[in-house]
C-alpha cells in the first residue's frame, strides 16, 4: 500500500475536511492526510499554484469543487467569483504543480466539469470531451465523478481511468431516516423522458411502481439556451394517494421539476418529495419557498457533493445528503489497489442497507 495524500483545493475545503477525518477513523491514525497547497493571484486575475510539502512517490488524490460560486479573488480592487472555467484551470495547475512528483494522481470532481455539453450539433463547441482529455495528457491515473449527465462521455478518454459513482444509496438512507412512513407508499417520477433510466433504478430499490413525464417544447424557440416548455404530459398509472419522489441528475434554476411537482399535486398525491444529486440553484430560491408554503413541495434531498449555501442548508424544505464517508472510502479503496465494484453496484447495497428498515410496498 503507497503512502497516501490528499490536497483539497479552496473550492472543496468543507467536504475536503469531511473526508479527511474519514480517512482518519478508517486508518486508525490521527495523521492528516491533507497537503497545503498556495493559490495565489496576480492583480490582472492570471493564477498561479505552489505545493507547500513534498508528494514524492505518494499516491496523490486531488479534490476541486468545479460548482462552488462562493470562491472569490481580487482582480484590478475588484472582488470577482470563480466560475466552473476558473476552477478547472486551477486544477490544472495543481497538477501540473505535482507533476513528476507523485508516484500516481487521481483527480476527484463530484460535479463533472462541462457535463451538460457533453455532445454538439453543427458548430457547437464540445467541452466536456475537450477538458477530459486535457486530464488525460496530464497523466492521470485515475477520475473520480458522480452521477456524469451522461456516463458516455468516458469514450472520449479511452486510456484513462473513469469512475462514475452514484449517491443513491446514501439518498434513499437519509429518506427513510426523516420519512419513514411516507416512503412505504411511493412512487417514483422521472420529470423529462431522459430521467427514465434513473427513475427505473429507483423504483427497482424501493420496489414500487413509476411514471414520467415527456416536455412538450416550442422549438421555434430559445429562452435562457432551452426551448421553453410549452406542456408536461404524464405517462405511467394511477397515482392519486401515494407519495411522489421526482428524481433527477441535477437542479438548475428548479422551474421545471416545481412545474412536474404542481402537476402530481393536481393529480392527487399526498407528498411530493425530489432527489437529486447537485442542487445547483442558479435562481429561483423564491419558487421553491412558495411551492413548500403552498404545499406543493415537501422536501429536496441533494448531497453535499457541490457548494450549497448554508442558508439554503437551514430551510426547512432542505435536507442535506452528507456523501463524505463515501469518497473516503473510494479513496481507501483506491490506494489500497483494491475493486471499486462495490462502491458502483450502488442498487446492491441499498438493498442491503433499506432492507433493515423499511417495509415490504406493494402496488
Amino acid at each position: 500500500m503507497r503512502d497516501l495524500s490528499f490536497i483539497v483545493m479552496k473550492s472543496a475545503e468543507e467536504l475536503g475536511s469531511k473526508i479527511n477525518d474519514h480517512l482518519k477513523e478508517i486508518r486508525d491514525t490521527d495523521t492528516d492526510f491533507r497537503i497545503p497547497i498556495t493559490e495565489s493571484r496576480f492583480e490582472n486575475g492570471e493564477g498561479k499554484a505552489r505545493v507547500d510539502k513534498s508528494i514524492r512517490d505518494t499516491d496523490l488524490f486531488v479534490l476541486s469543487d468545479i460548482g462552488n460560486y462562493d470562491v472569490s479573488f481580487k482582480m484590478r480592487g475588484r472582488e470577482h467569483y470563480m466560475s466552473p472555467d476558473e476552477h478547472f484551470t486551477d486544477l490544472k495547475r495543481v497538477i501540473a504543480a505535482s507533476s513528476g512528483h507523485a508516484l500516481r494522481l487521481s483527480v476527484i470532481t463530484p460535479l463533472l466539469y462541462e457535463a451538460r455539453q457533453d455532445k454538439r450539433r453543427g458548430r457547437e463547441s464540445l467541452d466536456c470531451a475537450q477538458a477530459l482529455q486535457e486530464l488525460e495528457h496530464l497523466n492521470i491515473r485515475n477520475f473520480i465523478t458522480f452521477d456524469a449527465h451522461n456516463p458516455g462521455i468516458q469514450n472520449a478518454v479511452p486510456t484513462m481511468p473513469f469512475e462514475n459513482f452514484y449517491p443513491t444509496a446514501e439518498i434513499l438512507m437519509q429518506m427513510y431516516q426523516e420519512y419513514p412512513e411516507e416512503m412505504n407508499n411511493i412512487v417514483v417520477i422521472g420529470p423529462d423522458m431522459g430521467a427514465g433510466d434513473r427513475a427505473r433504478l429507483y423504483s427497482e430499490i424501493l420496489g414500487c411502481d413509476m411514471g414520467c413525464f415527456y416536455k412538450r417544447r416550442d422549438l421555434s424557440k430559445v429562452v435562457d439556451g432551452k426551448n421553453p416548455i410549452i406542456e408536461h404530459t404524464y405517462l405511467g398509472g394511477n397515482i392519486k394517494d401515494k407519495n411522489a419522489l421526482i428524481v433527477d441528475d441535477m437542479i438548475s434554476s428548479g422551474s421545471s421539476v416545481l412545474e412536474v411537482a404542481e402537476e402530481l399535486k393536481n393529480r392527487g398525491v399526498n407528498k411530493v418529495f425530489i432527489a437529486t444529486t447537485f442542487a445547483l440553484f442558479t435562481s429561483g430560491i423564491d419558487k421553491f419557498e412558495t411551492a413548500y408554503e403552498n404545499g406543493i413541495l415537501d422536501k429536496v434531498f441533494s448531497t453535499n457533493l457541490s457548494y450549497v449555501p448554508q442558508y439554503i442548508k437551514e430551510k426547512e424544505w432542505y435536507s442535506d445528503v452528507d456523501c463524505s464517508l463515501m469518497i473516503a472510502d473510494i479513496i481507501d479503496t483506491l490506494n489500497k489497489s483494491q475493486s471499486t465494484e462495490p462502491f458502483h453496484n450502488r442498487k446492491s447495497e441499498a438493498y442491503k442497507k433499506l432492507s433493515l428498515i423499511r417495509k415490504p410496498t406493494s402496488y
